[in-house]
């Protein structure tokens, strides 16, 4: 029998609304999340990257994502949940028996979090090969989540030596939104296990449509033991994340599936998707795509911890308190 854990991102879908966070937490409760994840994200660690706000292309092929500091952050400040509303958070996921984890994206709310109640916490793929803010982390949560998605063989190793005797996990996952079946790469899970036991996926897929859990159920099948997935209770063109998240009641489906022994998850895909599930296997090591390097290029030093007149990444080793 095989049983995973899932967590439930509820990421910016609750559009910076309290209410609609709460209600997104207590419906992804009720369908089976054991995990239910949000985002620290703070506008002012946004950082100003010149090179970013007119981009690049060369014969019509984007070599720099073009994405305008100030458009990105009045978006982003109008997402923002509060710290005093990230406390009734974690007093609410305690009260239904769900675990409240967060994503830390700068070494300078590290402490903040844990100060909040955090016990779990996650680190973005961009963020894997961070390795000072890994060590930042690694004695203050009791429960380490790390992404790996458009990360080198190398910083997953060296990621995995800095984590090594905590209570940690690696989560495979492209950085392609949405990411085609095709492009899963999802022998990847295996190879992570090499690093720990605790591999998963985390399923950047289509949200809609007949084909919205196949990606999830692909990696059960193939060893995955925990699914992140993007949850969404509004019309997905409402949020920015909607292409990629799936309403709470599908994770009682992928819940479902995993209680069930492989002879009858393999029939269960057979019976229930016409596909060549042999395309989503991919290669264990692989080079990344283009549009997976674009996205690292954007996202790696995205958010900076802000000191002193200057700027402090992730990757630095300088001291800032």
């Amino acid at each position: 029998m095989s049983k995973i854990k899932f967590i439930a991102e509820l990421c910016q879908n609750h559009n910076g609304d309290f209410k609609n966070l709460v209600e997104m937490t207590k419906l992804c409760a009720k369908n089976g999340a054991d995990i239910i994840k949000l985002q620290y994200i703070k506008s002012d660690t946004l950082s100003y990257r010149p090179k970013f706000e007119e981009g690049y292309k060369k014969n019509k092929k984007t070599l720099i994502i073009k994405r305008k500091f100030k458009d990105e952050y009045k978006r982003l400040k109008k997402l923002e949940i509060t710290d005093l509303q990230l406390k009734k958070f974690v007093k609410l996921c305690k009260q239904i028996k769900v675990e409240p984890c967060i994503t830390c994206f700068t070494r300078g709310d590290v402490k903040k979090i844990k100060n909040l109640g955090f016990k779990t916490i996650k680190i973005a793929s961009y963020d894997c090969s961070s390795f000072q803010l890994l060590r930042e982390i690694k004695d203050t949560f009791r429960n380490i989540i790390v992404s790996t998605g458009a990360t080198f063989d190398d910083e997953i190793y060296n990621a995995s030596k800095i984590l090594k005797n905590k209570n940690y996990s690696f989560l495979h996952c492209v950085t392609i939104y949405p990411t085609p079946i095709n492009e899963l790469n999802l022998n990847r899970v295996n190879f992570l296990k090499k690093y720990t036991p605790n591999v998963g996926f985390s399923d950047h897929s289509l949200g809609y449509g007949t084909k919205r859990n196949l990606a999830s159920l692909l990696a059960i099948y193939h060893g995955a033991n925990l699914i992140e997935r993007h949850i969404r209770i509004l019309n997905k063109k409402d949020t920015r994340d909607g292409k990629v998240s799936i309403e709470p009641q599908d994770i009682s489906i992928i819940k479902k599936f995993s209680l069930l022994n492989k002879n009858r998850q393999k029939n269960y895909l057979k019976n229930n998707f016409n596909y060549n599930f042999k395309k989503a296997l991919g290669n264990k090591t692989r080079q990344l795509s283009h549009t997976e390097l674009l996205n690292r290029d954007y996202y790696r030093g995205r958010f900076v911890t802000k000191k002193f007149f200057r700027e402090i990444y992730n990757w630095e080793e300088t001291k800032y308190d």
